[in-house]
């Protein structure tokens, strides 16, 4: 910057516009690995069915909230009723038609991730990890609840959680737990409708849909 002497920033680098540019790719890129959601490439909207009954409202809501991306959205309910499929599907459409930061990833396997960062062989430092992670443009979490309730765990993901919170950035949340296996703090604010759209979802776990009625060997979806 063409600053005067005296000037507090008078000396100092700033990036320019082509490296911003260029580390934000690598940011988007490297949560989208993180996330391992190529290997989820084929659950979008187009590929989910909403005329199962008690599907199509939670379907019709995480297609518009996957549009705005405005505040959170929770998908509440059992094992195998599509939630995982639409959280994944507001990514894919994220990534697709906006080219956003989206870090998915189950709850327990969020915290694995935090903990190998105390590794200093895995070449990423701990803060940087937990900064991009809180930081995502789209943050996704899957299975709320599961994870190991350790006060560490818990700690952790109030603390992501409610910096979220309180910048209203863009999450989404998924769970089949019953609300007394969340943590008060992140329950409190799942709670506020000023910011959060309550999605439950109830109905037949589809893995057992597509158990063949002879009881031979499931046909994979």
């Amino acid at each position: 910057m063409d600053a005067p002497v005296g000037h507090p920033n008078f000396g100092r680098l700033f990036p320019c516009e082509c490296t911003v540019k260029r580390r934000e790719e690598r940011l988007v890129s490297d949560l989208w690995k993180l996330s391992n959601l190529d290997a989820l490439g084929d659950l979008t909207f187009r590929d989910f069915d909403p005329n199962v009954d008690g599907l199509k409202e939670a379907y019709e809501e995480a297609r518009e909230y996957a549009k705005s991306l405005q505040g959170w959205i929770f998908f509440h309910g059992p094992c195998g009723i599509g939630k995982t499929h639409l959280a994944v599907a507001i990514a894919q459409y994220a990534m697709d038609n906006a080219k956003l930061g989206v870090y998915f990833s189950v709850v327990p396997d969020l915290l694995d991730q935090l903990r190998a960062t105390f590794d200093p062989t895995t070449g990423v430092a701990y803060d940087e990890r937990f900064n991009q992670i809180r930081n995502a443009q789209l943050l996704i979490l899957d299975d709320l609840g599961t994870e190991n309730t350790t006060p560490w765990a818990r700690e952790k993901l109030y603390q992501i959680l409610n910096h979220r919170y309180n910048e209203h950035r863009p999450t989404v949340i998924t769970s089949n737990q019953p609300f007394k296996s969340i943590e008060e703090r992140i329950l409190s604010r799942l709670s506020d409708t000023r910011l959060t759209r309550y999605i439950w979802i109830d109905g037949e776990d589809y893995r057992r849909r597509l158990r063949p009625a002879t009881g031979e060997t499931m046909r994979r979806r």
